[in-house]
């Protein structure tokens, strides 16, 4: 399952619909998996504006990946101009290549990295999602739903 998945995920029973402690899932003895993709920066500067930062936040730093920004980057707006005065190039091109590095960072985390094995666990009702190979187990047993 990839970073990015968990972040449209939330817990489904019904008791927790109304709760915002279901969402993010918490992930749990998460068995992590780095696997290469072609580098996709429309994709990613498109996606960036439906994902919820601060759910992206704790479940980065509860995997590890604790140096996203605080705020989350607009990778669709133009770079910012560089000051007229001093060296314009040199500073544009630091600013792209910052901006490149943080595009580049954020495309690791939220389409290589994939949780192989572990759990999601609710932040309300403590209810366990499996993940095995990959995939997540989201149904529940009848006394829940």
């Amino acid at each position: 399952m990839k970073i990015l998945t968990a972040n449209f995920l939330t817990c489904v029973v019904k008791a927790c619909k109304s709760s915002p402690r279901s969402f993010p899932l918490h992930f749990r003895d998460a068995e992590l998996e780095q696997v290469e993709g072609e580098y996709n920066p429309t994709f990613l500067a498109n996606i960036l504006p439906r994902i919820e930062w601060e759910a992206l936040k704790i479940t980065a730093t509860e995997l590890g990946f604790a140096s996203l920004p605080a705020e989350k980057p607009d990778l669709l707006s133009p770079a910012p101009d560089a000051p007229v005065d001093s060296e314009p190039l040199a500073e544009s091109t630091e600013v792209e290549e910052a901006r490149e590095k943080m595009a580049r960072d954020l495309h690791k985390l939220l389409l290589e990295t994939t949780v192989k094995e572990g759990k999601m666990v609710c932040g309300n009702c403590g209810h366990e999602y499996k993940i095995k190979e990959g995939i997540a187990n989201f149904l529940l047993p009848n006394h829940l739903v």
